[in-house]
């Protein structure tokens, strides 16, 4: 049972989505702004809800798994976005995982002492701002309203069980 308003809905995110990717990818690549560990983490859920997204549109089948499984990831996307969000505004302290550049790439001791010397990216530096606004506190908003969108397409699923 597919309401056109849900698929609405789930093309909408979908299409955001694809342009946050791509968006986060020209910052980086086109603009030269350096995303830190937190930015490249947060850009995860969003490459996931694609992948769910597509799977609801082709599988046709548990549907409403999917949709949960967006809520998901969109809950935890908004909580990376928070702490990060927390970590630009000084309510907490940096992690390690936002000074380390890759550990699975760190074999020996002298690649310590180079990625040690590199100039890593902070995740308290804002280097690119839309309005004023980080990206990040875009993102918590955003993942709001995905959650809040996803919560009442997974009610309409529930009431034409």
């Amino acid at each position: 049972m597919f309401n056109i308003k849900v698929e609405f809905c789930l093309k909408i995110i979908f299409l955001f989505s694809f342009i946050a990717l791509i968006s986060a990818l020209f910052i980086e690549y086109i603009l030269g702004h350096q995303p830190c560990n937190l930015c490249l983490i947060e850009r995860i859920p969003y490459g996931l809800s694609i992948i769910i997204i597509m799977a609801i549109f082709v599988i046709k089948k548990n549907q409403k798994f999917l949709v949960l499984l967006l809520i998901l990831t969109f809950i935890f996307s908004f909580a990376i976005s928070f702490y990060h969000y927390g970590i630009e505004q000084d309510f907490f302290q940096e992690s390690s995982i936002c000074g380390v550049k890759s550990l699975t790439e760190i074999i020996t001791k002298e690649d310590l002492l180079k990625q040690l010397s590199q100039k890593t990216i902070s995740c308290r530096d804002v280097t690119f701002r839309i309005f004023g606004l980080s990206l990040t506190s875009i993102n918590i908003v955003v993942n709001l309203l995905f959650i809040i969108t996803l919560l009442k397409i997974f009610n309409i699923y529930e009431k034409n069980k």
